[in-house]
């Protein structure tokens, strides 16, 4: 009986290491000096006091993390929490099915409606959320158009409808995207081989299609939650001040009270979310 020898892993020559240096270092450098860094700087920053006129004073505390667990600021957690989550939720409800109609169009019109998709994004993000406030303003579009039907005016703007409106337009490609990539993946002969058997169309969709496109789905909703959740321009233009999200929250922290350390606090507290986030999707999609 022949002894089976094993093959040794085979070190890859050293100028192919070289080599994959060369190209993965723009890459290492900008990850370095644009997230590594200013990360350490915001870490370094939440350990240390605020001076009595603003400014950093460099004495260690950990008040700032304690700070967090302020009934005020998780008022302030909670409604991000709400805004994100029903906007993640509307966006799933309109983006799904227009993900699937896309899916099933010709292929020439595919492109058309892909372009269309994301042609909001051609136009620059604060004209579109101006436009916003043109239409859900008392004299706006809107308004105008509820009159004739002896419904207006409303007040539109400036409260939590406003903002989910708002995110909901700026984010909803980016649900729309990765489930007609799921969708357009499946193998049709999964649908016809279900058909072929006697389920329905609805019977399909539940134990075929949908399962199968879960991981687009865990995408989408990451996409969309995770810009939602810390966006302060849209809170503070359509929003007013009636409602204040994370992201407005961390801005005044640093722009206007001038308390770095806790505004550093609250910054890393937000990326831990967004971290945990990252993982249970992780997670989700390799159970799914």
């Amino acid at each position: 009986m022949k002894s089976e020898v094993k093959a040794r892993p085979v070190a890859p020559p050293r100028g192919r290491r070289l080599g994959a240096f060369v190209f993965l270092s723009p890459g290492l450098t900008y990850l370095l000096v644009l997230l590594l860094v200013p990360l350490a700087v915001v870490l370094s920053y939440s350990v240390f006091q605020r001076g009595r006129y603003g400014g950093v004073v460099y004495e260690f505390t950990t008040e700032n993390f304690g700070r967090l667990f302020d009934p005020l600021y998780l008022s302030v957690v909670g409604v991000s929490l709400k805004i994100a989550g029903l906007t993640t939720l509307i966006a799933l409800l309109i983006g799904y099915p227009t993900a699937y109609l896309i899916a099933q169009l010709p292929r020439r019109w595919k492109t058309v409606a892909l372009v269309a998709v994301v042609l909001p994004f051609w136009t620059n993000f604060i004209i579109r959320v101006y436009a916003w406030i043109m239409l859900l303003s008392g004299p706006g579009l809107v308004n105008s158009g509820l009159k004739v039907f002896g419904l207006g005016p409303l007040e539109l703007l400036y409260n939590q409808g406003a903002i989910v409106m708002g995110l909901l337009y700026s984010y909803l490609p980016l649900m729309i995207l990765p489930l007609y990539a799921a969708i357009e993946r499946l193998d049709p002969q999964l649908r016809e081989a279900s058909a072929n058997l006697g389920a329905s169309g609805f019977t399909t969709f539940r134990k075929v299609t949908l399962p199968l496109t879960v991981p687009g789905v865990l995408t989408g909703c990451l996409f969309v939650f995770v810009p939602s959740f810390g966006n302060f321009v849209i809170p503070e233009m359509l929003g007013g001040s009636k409602s204040i999200m994370v992201g407005n929250l961390i801005r005044d922290q640093f722009l206007t009270a001038r308390d770095w350390p806790f505004g550093a606090a609250l910054s890393l507290a937000l990326i831990a979310v967004l971290v945990v986030l990252l993982i249970a999707q992780a997670w989700a999609a390799r159970r799914a």
